[in-house]
């Protein structure tokens, strides 16, 4: 098969984006298809343009792609002045060079790629993508749209209210909700613009730090337990992975940083205990009308010992070492057989 990888983009999480599709690429090329990487935003220059052909890498050319994630988040106005200011998100040729593909592998993360933008392009264009379509990627990338439809399901997830700092004040933050609390933007992922607040003095900085993203926060009852993720592939439950970061919590850098937390697959919680886990991550998969991969993240309350929904995933991390790689390892499915079956359960979601 033709393959496109769409990484990269005007998004916080570009960096891991840029990393995992490097990876897909070199697992695919592995399987014997060809391969064209491109970053959505930047797109093609150069001869690239008019010989959209010899984008693809053949299996057998022993070129490899690599990125590694820097500590920081990206500078997204350095990256769009690099490209002359341009502000159009989908750069030159990527439509053209996917066209060309018998299928696109979309290994973005936030942004157009997982807010269902990037997939409704492609649907206009009748193009074949991994992943949920868009209407399932809005779902899901709204972090309030998500709790008022899991609400609606019986699915537990914590209190929230939205802030806007224009309208709302600190005490209403301390009626509605309480302190502690956690101060995230509404559609960002990979823990981008996320804090956690344990006393009032910080939650002025954690307000700021969210509205660097996005101008309304989402502010939602801080629950303490602990942390689990369980990705969902073809409709069913993956072995469940516990999240225990060395430090603080499970953010940007202990996310993307070898050794900064450890992830214990499957989780050490009773056959009970898994199954209502598994069962919960796959009703919110259907909730949202995800696609034939996601992954959900929980906490397990130490006060009520209930599973609460964080936010579903509909474009999960995808190198070997992320959560979904790992729990299907753990039922012997390979990386690189991971992914060539995401290919091939491509289809045109329009």
């Amino acid at each position: 098969m033709k393959i496109v990888v769409l990484a990269g983009g005007i998004s916080p999480e570009r960096d891991v984006s840029l990393c995992s599709a490097s990876l897909i690429s070199n697992a695919l090329l592995s399987k014997g298809h060809e391969v064209a990487f491109v970053d959505v935003y930047v797109g093609l220059s150069g001869e690239a343009v008019g010989n959209l052909d010899a984008c693809f890498v053949k299996p057998d050319s022993g070129k490899t792609f690599s990125y590694s994630i820097p500590e920081q988040e990206p500078d997204l106005p350095a990256l769009i002045a690099a490209n002359g200011g341009r502000q159009a998100l989908i750069g030159p040729g990527v439509i053209e060079l996917c066209r060309k593909a018998d299928a696109v592998f979309i290994g973005c993360h936030g942004g157009m790629g997982e807010n269902g933008r990037l997939q409704a392009v492609l649907d206009c264009y009748d193009i074949p993508y991994t992943g949920s379509g868009y209407l399932g990627c809005a779902m899901a990338m709204d972090k309030h749209l998500t709790k008022t439809l899991l609400l609606q399901f019986n699915i537990p997830t914590a209190p929230w209210m939205l802030f806007d700092p224009e309208k709302d004040s600190i005490e209403d933050v301390k009626k509605t909700i309480g302190i502690p609390c956690v101060v995230k933007p509404i559609g960002c992922g990979s823990s981008c613009g996320v804090s956690i607040v344990h006393d009032e003095s910080e939650l002025d900085a954690a307000i700021a730090y969210s509205t660097k993203y996005e101008k309304i926060c989402l502010i939602e009852k801080m629950i303490h337990g602990r942390e689990f993720s369980i990705g969902v592939l073809d409709g069913q439950g993956l072995p469940i992975i516990e999240i225990i970061p060395k430090q603080g919590f499970y953010d940007y850098k202990n996310k993307y940083q070898a050794n900064a937390t450890e992830e214990i697959c499957p989780a050490a919680l009773s056959p009970e205990k898994t199954k209502e886990a598994q069962d919960l991550a796959v009703a919110v998969h259907r909730t949202l009308g995800l696609g034939n991969y996601s992954r959900v993240d929980f906490i397990l309350s130490e006060e009520d010992d209930k599973f609460y929904c964080l936010e579903a995933n509909n474009l999960p991390g995808m190198t070997p070492n992320s959560l979904i790689p790992q729990e299907a390892r753990a039922i012997g499915i390979s990386y690189e057989d991971l992914c060539e079956k995401l290919v091939f359960s491509a289809s045109r979601k329009a």
